[in-house]
């Protein structure tokens, strides 16, 4: 059963993300692979970091001391005598645990050089995180293939967090791709569509004069919601987070109430 949005779905960016980022990356990879072939390969890479986890105000809450009254009449209280042992009634607090973290983004090598030629990286919701780890070790790996030799296509297929960087501001989009060739940069291509709209094919630059060549997007996604079968798993009766506009979320009720008919 194929989702019932005509793009990408934003349900499974609350609930199952991570298994879909893996799974697309997987599907990129197949589709390139035939189209790049003899010359290149298309090889998924992982990275690990550890993260952080704050609460929403980006701290810890400590309680210091917690007084407990009784049932009797405070008035009826004493002090206890200088030196005398005093019981202190603990209260819960919540500590930061580190969490392991781990992606996997694409590479494009040219087989004789073993030359990374382009680096594909679909963003994850800790890339977009303010002030995580996740963000910060995204940021300096971005910055270290914006000064290589590699080409960078970047894929934000989240509705959530907060937008990478650019100069200048973005067009109104619910998701985004960037595709910076290196003989062009600072300057790069930048993609933007809505909820409504389909999943474009991206351009996937290669090596000097060799023509670039087209992930089709639609079909990669397409391909993972088939095989994971997420129809089975996502909860279109759920709110989403991040809320739709009103008339979006007039749009989105209406495929899934046709699509709920269309099962019966």
């Amino acid at each position: 059963m194929p989702s019932p949005f005509p793009g990408m779905d934003p349900f499974i960016e609350m609930r199952e993300w991570e298994d879909f980022h893996a799974r697309l990356n997987l599907a990129i990879s197949d589709i390139l692979v035939p189209r790049i072939e003899p010359k290149y390969t298309a090889r998924v890479q992982r990275r690990v970091y550890i993260e952080h986890i704050f609460d929403s105000e980006d701290h810890v809450r400590w309680a210091d001391v917690a007084v407990v009254q009784t049932a009797a009449d405070s008035s009826t209280m004493t002090l206890p005598a200088a030196g005398q042992a005093t019981a202190i009634a603990p209260v819960e607090c919540e500590l930061p645990m580190p969490e392991e973290r781990r992606e996997t983004y694409l590479v494009i090598r040219e087989i004789e050089s073993m030359e990374i030629v382009t680096v594909i990286e679909t963003l994850s919701p800790s890339n977009k995180r303010p002030g995580g780890d996740g963000r910060k070790q995204y940021l300096e790996k971005r910055e270290e293939v914006l000064q290589s030799t590699s080409h960078l296509v970047e894929l934000d297929l989240l509705r959530g967090g907060v937008r990478l960087p650019t100069i200048g501001p973005l067009p109104r989009g619910d998701y985004y791709a960037i595709v910076s060739r290196r003989g062009r940069r600072p300057r790069a291509k930048l993609y933007a569509w809505s909820l409504r709209d389909s999943l474009p094919p991206i351009p996937i630059p290669l090596k000097g004069n060799d023509p670039e060549v087209s992930l089709d997007l639609a079909a990669a996604f397409a391909t993972v919601y088939d095989r994971a079968r997420y129809d089975l798993t996502l909860d279109y009766r759920q709110p989403l987070d991040p809320p739709l506009s009103d008339a979006d979320a007039v749009w989105a009720g209406e495929l899934i109430h046709s699509r709920r008919e269309n099962l019966k």
